[in-house]
């Protein structure tokens, strides 16, 4: 069963764990499960998907029960006229507070096309130093970033931290594999550590703000309360702990 986080006459949303897909694609025939024919499934009646979030991302994805509630919603993120927040652990100790604005480059299958205007603002929240070495450093640091894209575009909020050597952890494409390997062998977490917490848009329909909000994957939020990060989280207005896992950190340590 998907999380639903929201629902009225016109949109749900889900909490998308970590490595499920939106829909079907080629580059991934071998997966029987997708976030469009499971939360059809769960309601009865089609949906239809306004935005994507990539696979190894969790967090607020949205869809529309028509497709004449699609279009205006579809509408709002073209014209970026919506808000999207994201939360983010990556390695290094990152500048406090910073914009990206940098041409993100079409992947592999789409070479003919240009680079498209991409910016991304960023606001950190936490560090920490583990006492692990890492590659030829004796200790690592690693920083939790709260991430507002003003664009969407592919791979853009991975790409960009890419861009400025501020991996992100887990990414298996554009992130640092020393990093990733020490999280999972060190930390026993082998997902990306990119979630979509907070959806800000004005509805179509009623005309009223409507904030979505999605808890970080379990996985994520274990990892801030061992790093004491959650009290600073809880600051920004990010919430720790799943609806299914509301325990205290203390309890899960």
């Amino acid at each position: 069963m998907l999380d639903i986080i929201f629902e009225d006459a016109h949109y749900v949303a889900i909490n998308k764990p970590h490595g499920l897909l939106v829909h079907r694609t080629r580059i991934a025939e071998e997966k029987k499960e997708f976030a469009l024919q499971m939360l059809r499934d769960q309601l009865g009646h089609k949906v239809y998907p306004i935005h994507r979030l990539d696979r190894g991302t969790s967090g607020v994805l949205l869809f529309a029960k028509t497709p004449e509630a699609a279009a205006p919603l579809v509408k709002l993120f073209e014209e970026r006229e919506t808000r999207k927040v994201y939360y983010a652990i990556v390695r290094g100790y990152i500048l406090e507070e910073a914009t990206i604005d940098n041409p993100i480059r079409p992947d592999k299958d789409h070479q003919h096309k240009e680079a498209q205007d991409a910016i991304t603002n960023y606001k950190r929240i936490a560090t920490v130093e583990l006492p692990i070495p890492v590659g030829r450093y004796a200790t690592a640091r690693y920083s939790l970033v709260q991430v507002q894209p003003e664009t969407g575009r592919m791979h853009q909020i991975r790409k960009h931290f890419a861009h400025i050597r501020h991996y992100i952890i887990g990414d298996k494409k554009h992130g640092d594999w020393r990093h990733n390997k020490m999280f999972l062998e060190e930390l026993n977490s082998s997902s990306m550590l990119l979630h979509s917490s907070d959806l800000y848009f004005v509805h179509p329909f009623t005309n009223k703000q409507i904030h979505i909000n999605a808890p970080l994957s379990a996985n994520m939020s274990r990892l801030c309360c061992e790093f004491n990060w959650q009290e600073l989280l809880v600051a920004h207005n990010a919430v720790l702990t799943q609806a299914t896992d509301a325990t205290p950190c203390e309890a899960r340590a």
